[in-house]
């Protein structure tokens, strides 16, 4: 993290706090990304954990969800606030709530762009790359809670 930057990671209400985590996802996935609506809004957020990034009071700039399962998704951090640590914030608190839960091991799945922002923080790149809504990935595994 920057010098200067407060950063406040709230767990958030998929009811309550819809407006703000669809906002920060279709500015980075639909709008940058170009991922079609209908694949971004796959229907599971209600049924997931999600976590808000606030910096300077209350500017929402990045989210996060985690399902039931471990399985962590829709990391998206604004444009402008990125290389800053709060992508790595907000992975921590998901990894965090996922061992809160009982739940020993974490899985994504990374766009390969992003595979070594993942490593770093001690996921292992499994199987081989794919496609998922026109983007190369692949499936990464976060084991043990004792990290």
């Amino acid at each position: 993290m920057q010098a200067g930057i407060a950063v406040r990671i709230e767990t958030a209400d998929w009811s309550r706090d819809a407006d703000i985590l669809r906002a920060i996802r279709e500015a980075v996935f639909v709008n940058e990304q170009h991922v079609p609506l209908e694949l971004e809004w796959d229907g599971l957020d209600p049924l997931c954990t999600h976590v808000i990034a606030y910096v300077d009071g209350n500017s929402a700039v990045a989210t996060g969800r985690l399902l039931a399962n471990g399985h962590i998704g829709r990391l998206a951090v604004l444009k402008n606030w990125r290389a800053r640590g709060i992508g790595s914030q907000v992975l921590r608190a998901l990894i965090s709530i996922a061992r809160t839960n009982g739940l020993d091991t974490c899985a994504l799945n990374a766009q390969t762009h992003a595979i070594a922002f993942y490593e770093r923080h001690g996921f292992v790149a499994e199987g081989e790359e794919f496609d998922d809504a026109g983007i190369a990935h692949r499936r990464m595994v976060l084991k043990s809670a004792s990290r």
